[in-house]
């Protein structure tokens, strides 16, 4: 039921999904030039690695000596505002469509954050990743820890339902228009959100 679920909430948000990928793609085009995506190996279900895709956020700038400037450095305003859009995680659907994710879930992490995960968080990978999910619709701001985001994946993962589901995607429908609300009042792409960052996830070579 999950996957029908997965697939239907696909297919009706195709019409609005496929214009916005298209833009975001000549955004990120334009503005950083290729590759357009990325591709990063993450945990998914039972703890079996895949490869996710993404739209590129940093550019490729490098140094004197051949090395990759800093992140900071090479976040780019339209890269920092899709971030805060969650734009760039839209590729993901291709893999919802291949069945490595789901529409609901806990966040995919890279496959390096197994090795200083705890035996009891681990079992966040007995349920697919999700584009969404409880921890990302009540985490703001840098205001909870890793462990206190993991517990709510547990949450999840023992009270997973269809309704549990339907309520996280209503969830972050409405936080979605409320960003969108919140750039419409004039702030610019490149005014800095003040949260603080998880770990850099876009490591390139």
């Amino acid at each position: 039921m999950k996957r029908v679920m997965d697939t239907a909430i696909l297919i009706l948000g195709l019409p609005i999904l496929l214009p916005v990928l298209v833009l975001v793609y000549l955004l990120v085009l334009v503005s950083m030039g290729t590759p357009v995506f990325y591709r990063q190996l993450r945990v998914g279900r039972h703890g079996r690695p895949f490869r996710v895709f993404k739209f590129r956020t940093m550019t490729n700038d490098r140094d004197a000596r051949g090395g990759l400037l800093p992140d900071e450095e090479r976040l780019r305003p339209v890269g920092r505002w899709l971030r805060r859009m969650s734009l760039d995680e839209l590729p993901q659907l291709l893999n919802v469509l291949r069945g490595q994710m789901s529409v609901v879930g806990p966040r995919a992490v890279p496959v390096e954050f197994l090795e200083s995960m705890s035996p009891r968080y681990r079992r966040r990978h007995d349920v697919k990743p999700g584009l969404t999910g409880w921890t990302q619709v009540l985490y703001h701001g840098g205001h909870r820890t890793w462990d206190e985001k993991y517990e709510l994946d547990l949450y999840y993962v023992d009270h997973q339902s269809l309704g549990l589901d339907a309520k996280i995607v209503l969830m972050t429908v409405r936080a979605l228009v409320r960003r969108f609300r919140f750039n419409k009042r004039g702030v610019s792409i490149g005014t800095p959100t003040g949260e603080s960052q998880a770990p850099n996830e876009e490591r390139r070579t």
